[in-house]
């Protein structure tokens, strides 16, 4: 069994630590699976945590060395091919979320590609459109910015406390 705080270190590393998530993987393979517990049912994997913060690294790293492929890990990359046959395979994946409760679409968003965050609205993936505006925005990423105004109703004035 994997304690709390090793737990919480390599989940913590997966947002922004190669190097940690290496010799901490190096040291102990089964870290490659676990998951933290932020808040009761809040959970999240180093996977997740690069996912969610774009840090697409971290996420070949773990995603080479054996991890759980996820439908938001491969929208983050972009990875349009390993989305569409997630959706094949179950379309209600439309509606996932990551560590924390972040959609499908703000992880396409991340990846800055715009016709994948097209693709996804157009089949349902609107969940998230305001914080997925803010990201866009923040990221300076001007044609899925045009996407999501033009195909959503993001709430303009939503603001990431």
């Amino acid at each position: 069994m994997i304690d709390a705080a090793t737990r919480k270190a390599f989940v913590m590393a997966g947002h922004h630590d190669l190097e940690t998530i290496k010799t901490m993987l190096k040291a102990n393979p089964e870290l490659l699976e676990v998951a933290f517990e932020w808040q009761p049912g809040d959970f999240e994997t180093a996977l997740q945590a690069a996912s969610h913060v774009g840090n697409s690294d971290i996420a070949l790293y773990l995603l080479k060395h054996g991890a759980k492929p996820h439908i938001t890990t491969a929208a983050m990359l972009g990875d349009t091919a390993s989305v569409q046959h997630f959706l094949r395979s179950d379309p209600s994946l439309i509606q996932t979320k990551g560590a924390h409760g972040i959609s499908l679409l703000v992880h396409a968003v991340i990846s800055s590609n715009r016709d994948l965050v097209h693709d996804l609205i157009a089949i349902g993936a609107t969940d998230g459109a305001s914080m997925a505006l803010n990201i866009a925005t923040d990221i300076g990423e001007v044609p899925v910015i045009q996407v999501l105004l033009e195909e959503t109703q993001p709430d303009v004035d939503w603001k990431n406390l």
